[in-house]
């Protein structure tokens, strides 16, 4: 934009040069239309194939009642993943408009207690034990329980659904001051709760783009175990909330392990002060199983 203005000489104009740098802009609108053309594509799937079903049930279908059967219950699985794609979608809406302060006491013990008795149709369907590792003292965080919440309901059951059949999910809490680069500046402390998995593992090129909206490593496979793609996105809204992280490392062939970190933040030394000899990691790194 350019705006010219004369001085107090007739003979000479002053002109103000302004520059306006839309590439955040055009980018944030990149990704509100995809976002849309990604929802419209998954919502449009399902839905497809209900109305297809109905209208052969209308027809041919209409006097087999084997074949009725079947398709009522391929109709049930599809507006099952509807369902679950709408609940995600809003959850994601109401989490990336709320930007107020979340407030509240995070007791992580009792979050990952009440997830792993949450868990347990779905743990008891593949006979995978999910166990707790946490360590004692943890302190108490302040933070949204139900969003918090929601993160280990995500990964806890990731973990279970593309984990190996008879195999064990560790879940493990401990006070950490090994904190990830985009931690370490601001902060010597976090919570540290890692899901570990036993599983056919992650390639590495396909790790950085995990929370990502709909993205997916398998895009087969998370459907048909009916994933929505969001689940990811969502756990890394709530903890950007949080002023906190996920981190992911991975073995192809091994397993994954899923770390969030949650630092102490002023508030959180407010609720739970350490006592000066809490303060040594062998105090901090106590656990139970």
């Amino acid at each position: 934009k350019v705006t010219k203005f004369p001085t107090n000489s007739p003979s000479y104009t002053d002109t103000i040069l302004t520059l306006h740098d839309l590439t955040e802009l055009k980018q944030i609108r990149r990704m509100r239309a995809d976002f849309v053309a990604n929802a419209s594509h998954e919502m449009k799937t399902p839905l497809a194939s209900i109305i297809g079903l109905i209208e052969t049930l209308q027809t041919s279908a209409k006097d087999d009642g084997a074949a009725r059967a079947e398709f009522l219950h391929i109709m049930s699985e599809q507006a099952d993943r509807m369902k679950r794609l709408i609940s995600d979608l809003l959850s994601l809406s109401k989490i990336e408009a709320d930007t107020s302060a979340p407030e509240g006491e995070l007791k992580i013990p009792n979050i990952l207690n009440e997830v792993k008795r949450h868990s347990k149709w779905h743990s008891e369907q593949k006979n995978v034990t999910v166990t707790l590792d946490i360590s004692k003292n943890l302190p108490i965080l302040r933070g949204d329980k139900e969003q918090i919440t929601q993160v280990f309901v995500n990964l806890i059951q990731n973990a279970i659904k593309y984990g190996h059949k008879d195999s064990e999910v560790i879940v493990k809490a401990q006070v950490t001051r090994k904190l990830p680069v985009e931690l370490s500046d601001k902060y010597d402390r976090a919570v540290q709760i890692s899901v570990i998995d036993k599983s056919d593992g992650i390639p590495p090129e396909h790790i950085p783009r995990l929370t990502e909206r709909f993205y997916r490593v398998d895009t087969a496979r998370t459907r048909k175990l009916g994933g929505t793609g969001l689940g990811l996105a969502i756990v890394k809204h709530i903890l950007s909330r949080h002023n906190s992280i996920l981190k992911v490392e991975s073995e192809v062939g091994v397993g994954s392990v899923f770390s969030v970190y949650i630092p102490f933040v002023d508030n959180t030394a407010l609720l739970n002060p350490p006592k000066a000899e809490e303060n040594s990691d062998d105090n901090l790194s106590d656990s139970i199983n």
